[in-house]
């Protein structure tokens, strides 16, 4: 027999999910007459309330970043932001400085100020964040690890835009310049680049790792011009503009001497000189389906601390787009 839960009653009450955990855990914040047609609705559809581990929910959700400076989060945040405040929910977003051990001291000073996490582009090793949903509630954004829910964009596909649109130009190689060694999504990025490239016709380099950093890009353009690519694929566009910066002071145009694309689409790849073809995915709606799935798990079962066994754990896979521009052209005649 399928186990009532809160959304049943929220179907059958004709409120929000979040409103009904409110009104079952904290009766105080929810209105008389809101909370007795709950409380009534919850009695039709026979869900036997659980005692919470905690009296009163903390209506407060974190986030952690990587690089809170990093304009790809911006609209990560924007996303995310709007679906918490949609349930009356805050979200506090907190900087992991691209340290792991930074990022796991953020979780643990915040595990009891917060009702759960949604952790972004993490550095941490795989049985880090398994410990961490096994005590909190969790969802990751740009990292999947098997047991626990995550939003992710498609990089396959993604991926093979950019390798599709180098053979097109006439490009037979490439170089990758790869971002800091912990960063699940640079290794599936450079994996994908890799493993599809024979079927371009293209050959694949890597040079690496940089910081995903404007100031790290200098270093990588000059390691990528011993070789003399024709075209370069960085891990980012903050790392690519810096590539873009080194190039031009070393004489090296774009695109005519050389082709250089990024990933992330952040809003500075669109105003440089030479404005940046880069991978764009939907950042908002990373943000706010990762926060949904987070508040549905708070919601339906607000008793337990963490996410690693709650059925079903979702993985969702979103779609890219690969935007042209004036950085990327036909390959030079060597």
């Amino acid at each position: 027999m399928k186990k009532v839960t809160i959304y049943d009653v929220a179907e059958r009450a004709g409120v929000a999910p979040s409103t009904v955990s409110r009104a079952l855990s904290n009766p105080d914040r929810v209105h008389a007459s809101t909370r007795e047609k709950i409380e009534a609705a919850a009695r039709e559809v026979g869900y036997e309330r659980q005692r919470p581990l905690r009296s009163e929910p903390r209506q407060t959700i974190a986030m952690v970043l990587p690089d809170i400076a990093n304009p790809h989060f911006i609209k990560i945040i924007r996303g995310a932001e709007l679906r918490a405040k949609s349930s009356q929910f805050t979200l506090v977003v907190v900087n992991g400085e691209e340290s792991a051990q930074i990022e796991l001291t953020q979780i643990r000073g915040l595990a009891q100020k917060v009702d759960g996490f949604v952790i972004a582009s993490s550095r941490l090793p795989d049985h880090e964040l398994l410990h961490v949903a096994r005590e909190h509630k969790t969802v990751l954004l740009n990292r999947e690890v098997e047991g626990l829910s995550s939003i992710v964009l498609d990089m396959q596909m993604g991926c093979r835009q950019i390798l599709e649109h180098l053979a097109s130009l006439g490009h037979t190689e490439f170089t990758y310049c790869a971002g800091p060694p912990g960063s699940w999504m640079g290794a599936t990025r450079w994996a994908a680049l890799r493993d599809g490239a024979a079927d371009y016709g293209l050959e694949p380099h890597r040079i690496g790792p940089y910081a995903p950093t404007v100031a790290a890009g200098g270093v990588a353009a000059d390691a990528a011009l011993r070789s003399k690519p024709t075209a370069l694929v960085a891990h980012n566009d903050m790392l690519a503009l810096g590539i873009m910066q080194r190039l031009k002071g070393r004489g090296v145009t774009l695109p005519d001497d050389m082709s250089l694309v990024g990933f992330d689409n952040n809003f500075a790849a669109a105003l440089v000189s030479t404005p940046l073809t880069t991978l764009d995915g939907p950042g908002a709606e990373v943000g706010g389906r990762g926060v949904d799935l987070l508040l549905r798990s708070i919601a339906e079962e607000p008793e337990r601390r963490g996410t690693l066994t709650d059925p079903p754990n979702e993985r969702i896979t979103l779609p890219t787009e690969l935007i042209l521009r004036e950085s990327s052209g036909l390959a030079p005649v060597r």
